[in-house]
């Protein structure tokens, strides 16, 4: 069976998305695995949870991870999904990273074993190591006549040198395409494979740097290329094995992976590939790239799943997994068996457990400085301490929720900070949850459906309004 790997490339502008994790740029551990007390890598706090992450990271790339899994453990709004993003971005790159939480196992398409295989084989790369022959150079010239007419075909000639040649191309209607696509335009370094005509966009050639005013950030700076304009050159794509699954699997290909509708994938399929992967990497052309696969939620997982898991973990296609869950001593589901943190005991004899803990105000302070410069909002000091008062009353969520409400409401009244007005003002707008329990709990009894008796819900109306008393007070301080 010959293995099909389809690979695409393409130079475009970033598309910059904030996320709720978007600023994290790794775990921040020195090599003697002490914690910075600098925000440069997005994460604050948790100083022994990043250490055990470190430790972690050096295990992997030794490659000694093997049958194992991390589990992290904590209250909710510790940073156990910042973990387990910080591990993979401190991997690197290349490095593939699969995050699902664990109720999308259960679909009525596709069975739950075979939603996990896909998610391990997502997280598990090949890195293939390919010689293609290549035409690198510096766009000198470009010229594109369009004929008059019925057809009104197109024709061209592309003018390339190095430091040491130059040369003229005439040009076919694809590659006029391609380079008009990629906005290739005079004093561009770019790339043509000669097998495929793929077209790339290397950078700016630094002797053009002086022509414009106004650069973009994004534009790189590259030198002319030298020697010859066709060389052999070594390309490494780095594909994951779903990928390759998928792409074998369909009569379509590789348009598979863009419908999203991949179905079940027969196992005979899967036993092939990874005998030609064993292959590949026997004569040196492929090396294995173990991604990591966070599991958020994991008690929501039943016995079926973990089986499948504990049996998974053995295997050497396997990547790190991660499983996180904010459950004490809880039934694991579908069953009347309790176990520490849903998960039975001979699955978590496989498990390094990292505890996370609480932040403080100051640290809930600092993480909410760090939101504040993502999404680039000014905030006064002022505002900035009642922001981590009301986190360290609530929740960290619901004031990160506060940060970008709070910035609107500035914006309408053409203030160019945040202050302790616009904090209020959305305060009273939008509720938390103990504000919100003590407002359903007072009307409750007009309800038809509640499930609570009515001394019970004074006495808990009561306290209710004890703590948004004392919150309310401290706000007004």
């Amino acid at each position: 069976m010959s293995i099909q790997v389809t690979t695409t490339v393409k130079d475009t502008t970033k598309l910059e998305r904030i996320g709720a994790h978007s600023h994290i740029s790794g775990l921040g551990i020195s090599d003697a695995l002490d914690a910075s007390a600098s925000s440069t890598c997005g994460l604050i706090g948790q100083e022994k949870a990043r250490k055990a992450m470190g430790l972690v990271h050096k295990l992997i790339q030794q490659g000694k991870i093997g049958g194992r899994a991390i589990l992290l453990a904590g209250p909710p709004s510790t940073g156990k999904t910042a973990l387990a993003m910080a591990l993979a971005q401190q991997l690197g790159q290349d490095i593939p990273f699969c995050s699902l939480s664990a109720t999308e196992v259960f679909s009525l398409e596709i069975s739950k074993t075979e939603a996990l295989t896909q998610a391990i084989r997502r997280s598990m790369g090949v890195r293939i190591d390919e010689e293609q022959e290549v035409m690198e150079g510096e766009v000198v010239e470009i010229q594109i006549d369009t004929h008059a007419g019925a057809t009104g075909g197109k024709t061209g000639r592309l003018t390339l040198c190095t430091t040491d040649m130059e040369t003229i191309y005439d040009l076919g209607t694809k590659m006029i395409e391609r380079i008009t696509q990629e906005r290739i335009t005079a004093g561009d370094v770019i790339r043509i494979d000669k097998a495929s005509g793929k077209v790339s966009k290397l950078g700016r050639s630094v002797s053009r740097s002086r022509d414009y005013d106004a650069m973009a950030s994004s534009t790189k700076f590259v030198t002319c290329p030298e020697g010859e304009l066709q060389k052999r050159t070594n390309v490494t794509h780095t594909v994951s094995l779903h990928e390759i699954d998928v792409i074998n699997s369909r009569q379509q290909g590789f348009m598979a992976l863009f419908a999203g509708d991949t179905g079940e994938i027969s196992e005979t399929i899967r036993d092939q590939i990874n005998s030609k992967v064993a292959e590949w990497r026997a004569e040196g052309r492929a090396t294995l790239v173990p991604g990591v696969l966070f599991v958020d939620e994991a008690h929501m997982l039943d016995m079926d799943c973990f089986s499948f898991l504990n049996r998974a973990l053995e295997s050497e296609l396997c990547p790190i997994v991660i499983l996180a869950t904010n459950r004490g001593q809880s039934n694991i589901r579908g069953t009347n068996y309790i176990s520490p943190h849903g998960i039975p005991l001979d699955l978590l004899d496989r498990l390094l457990i990292i505890p996370t803990t609480p932040y403080s105000q100051e640290e809930l302070k600092q993480i909410l400085q760090v939101r504040c410069t993502e999404e680039q909002v000014e905030m006064t000091e002022h505002a900035l301490e009642l922001l981590s008062r009301i986190a360290s009353e609530s929740s960290l969520r619901y004031a990160i929720h506060m940060i970008m409400t709070s910035s609107l409401v500035a914006k309408k009244q053409k203030s160019p900070k945040v202050d302790l007005a616009h904090i209020e003002r959305c305060h009273k707008l939008f509720y938390d949850v103990q504000r919100s329990t003590k407002y359903i709990m007072e009307y409750q009894n007009q309800f038809m459906f509640h499930e609570i008796d009515q001394e019970e819900t004074k006495d808990s109306a009561a306290k209710s309004s004890v703590a948004v008393a004392s919150s309310e007070d401290k706000m007004e301080e």
